[in-house]
């Protein structure tokens, strides 16, 4: 792996997954990532509404949430090592992202009925401002900026992992909770995911029209990544002001 492919908090867009498979006639477009990205996140919704459904019902999400997080892992890791195989699972992944999604947002949905859908309207204008701010070049993705990301990124999430960890043990650690600060955390990690999509767009604009047509599928896998995260962080975030206000 050459040290160019440290780019991105996605190890979907590293260049790893871009080497090899150069003479498809056919090449990656934002329109076919575009498309792909929009159809799982229907899917996704879909599953999601559904759970809430099972919910309302006096139906347990816990083992929906917990199946869903596993799979979802296990998946990504099999797409890391092959990525050949993307175009069928990433279909999976977005499947068992559904299921995670539909049993963690169940809670906020049946306690706080608003707060979903607020968070879902903060993530896609979120999205958007990113964009924009990508597309008229206010903000540069620079060297020094990739690396001050992908050093948040990696932080905030063995911060995750070690807390994940010790909760086995029955250890709570600072982040879980309403304390101030754990909101500023949360505020922080919701950040920096706002800001890893401005990697996602660098490189896809770097790959379009020279990767081959079935690296939409991965590229799909890293927007997902990134907005799923972002989505989580702005929900948690305002579950935490709901109970503390």
């Amino acid at each position: 792996m050459k040290l160019s492919n440290y780019k991105t908090n996605n190890p979907v867009f590293a260049g790893y997954f871009w080497d090899g498979a150069k003479s498809s006639s056919k090449k990656m477009t934002v329109s076919g990532i575009f498309i792909k990205s929009l159809g799982c996140i229907l899917v996704i919704a879909a599953i999601t509404a559904y759970l809430w459904k099972l919910n309302e019902a006096g139906m347990p999400m816990k083992w929906f949430t917990l199946g869903g997080m596993l799979a979802a892992i296990i998946i990504s890791i099999v797409i890391s090592v092959r990525h050949h195989w993307a175009p069928f699972l990433v279909p999976l992944y977005t499947i068992a992202k559904g299921f995670f999604l539909g049993g963690f947002s169940a809670y906020a949905h049946k306690h706080f009925p608003e707060l979903p859908y607020q968070a879902i309207g903060v993530t896609i204008i979120t999205f958007l401002v990113m964009l924009l701010l990508y597309q008229t070049r206010i903000i540069v993705v620079t060297k020094k900026l990739r690396s001050v990301i992908i050093t948040s990124v990696a932080s905030i999430f063995v911060v995750y992992l070690i807390s994940w960890i010790l909760g086995f043990f029955g250890i709570n650690t600072y982040i879980w909770g309403t304390s101030w600060f754990a909101i500023i955390f949360n505020c922080i990690a919701a950040i920096v995911a706002s800001f890893s999509l401005l990697l996602d767009f660098d490189h896809i604009e770097r790959q379009k029209n020279r990767a081959p047509k079935w690296k939409e599928w991965l590229a799909t896998w890293g927007l997902l990544a990134t907005l799923i995260w972002l989505y989580i962080e702005t929900l948690r975030l305002m579950q935490k002001f709901a109970i503390r206000f």
